[in-house]
Order: structure tokens, then sequence, then C-alpha cells
């Protein structure tokens, strides 16, 4: 387990968006943060994300 500060970006499915954001997020603070994301409900993956 890390010792970093964690980031969590959360959305309904965790199908497009937020994952982007934490794509973006491990790019670009992925040195001084834990960066992840979730999903409230089960949703399938959006194959655009």
């Amino acid at each position: 387990m890390s010792n970093k500060p964690v980031i969590y970006f959360l959305c309904t499915g965790n199908s497009c968006r937020s994952q982007m954001a934490e794509g973006f997020g491990k790019k670009y603070l992925g040195d001084q943060f834990e960066v992840l994301s979730a999903g409230i409900e089960a949703h399938g993956l959006n194959p655009n994300a």
C-alpha cells in the first residue's frame, strides 16, 4: 500500500469519464498521488473510454 494521498474519481457506472479522468490523473499526478476511479452502480465498460 502506498503512503501517497488518494484521489478518487467517482461516477454512476465508472464506464467512461471517470476512467478517463483516472488515466489523466495517473499520467500527470501519479508521482504524487494514488489515483483511482470507481462507480456506484454496476455497468459495462464503454468501448470508447
